[in-house]
């Protein structure tokens, strides 16, 4: 099955602050890290038949999130796709709207409105940060501090066959690009990266993500904390203040 993809092309520095601008000490990640196991069902929230990937991906990292902080929260591909809608203009009546999401502009609707879940209840971040996908290290990083990195790919026609059967994610030479897609990276060992596409936990290898990644954002949420820290005893809170002084 050919499943939707969504994302729009990747905008050279269309978010200004980098992760890799951050001055204060950062902990080091540990060299295995996720809590992928929280979240029993993610679910396909329309992206197996609309390009909303970028909104349906934002939907499950606030799942997670929010698992992460003792809470249940769900969406539903209706409650996505009235964001999907408000961001792009698309109308489930004309296909031809269908013509996928700009990161960039997502995260921002994310700031400013939040995403709706099932009870209509809006789940906002209070900012987000560009990150190097190249950069193990920093995707590292970025992953164990704020759970979920947002990973925009150009997507290899052999992904689909893969996924299709049941495999990881490899690269594989000279594959076709079929556009871009979104996926929420939410942990890593040292071999792969943890991922959500298509509602499915999947993997990917590191050397897919080096070949395949144009632009990844991650986002600060204060729905993962307890006490204003991490799962890790990370003071995101901290780190959300630091932020803020340097706009």
């Amino acid at each position: 099955m050919n499943y939707k993809l969504g994302k729009l092309p990747a905008r050279k520095d269309v978010v200004k602050f980098k992760l890799s601008q951050y001055d204060i000490a950062l902990p080091t990640p540990p060299k295995t890290f996720g809590h992928q196991k929280l979240v029993s069902s993610w679910g396909m929230l329309a992206n197996d038949e609309v390009g909303d990937c970028v909104i349906a991906g934002g939907a499950h990292e606030t799942i997670l999130w929010n698992q992460e902080a003792q809470k249940s929260i769900n969406f539903t591909d209706q409650s996505v796709l009235s964001d999907y809608s408000a961001i792009t203009g698309y109308d489930p009546s004309d296909s031809s709207t269908d013509q996928g999401t700009d990161m960039q502009a997502a995260a921002s609707y994310r700031r400013k409105t939040g995403l709706k879940d099932a009870q209509t209840n809006r789940h906002k971040v209070a900012a987000y940060i560009a990150v190097t996908p190249t950069n193990k290290t920093e995707m590292k990083q970025a992953i164990y501090l704020f759970s979920a990195v947002g990973l925009g790919i150009q997507f290899p026609a052999s992904a689909m066959s893969q996924f299709n059967a049941g495999k990881n994610w490899t690269v594989v030479k000279s594959s076709k690009i079929e556009g871009g897609h979104y996926v929420p990276v939410i942990g890593y060992d040292t071999s792969y990266v943890y991922l959500v596409t298509w509602g499915k936990l999947i993997k990917a290898t590191w050397g897919f993500v080096t070949k395949y990644a144009d632009e990844a954002l991650v986002y600060v949420s204060s729905e993962m904390l307890t006490g204003d820290k991490s799962l890790e005893g990370f003071n995101t809170a901290q780190l959300l203040a630091d932020l803020q002084a340097l706009k």
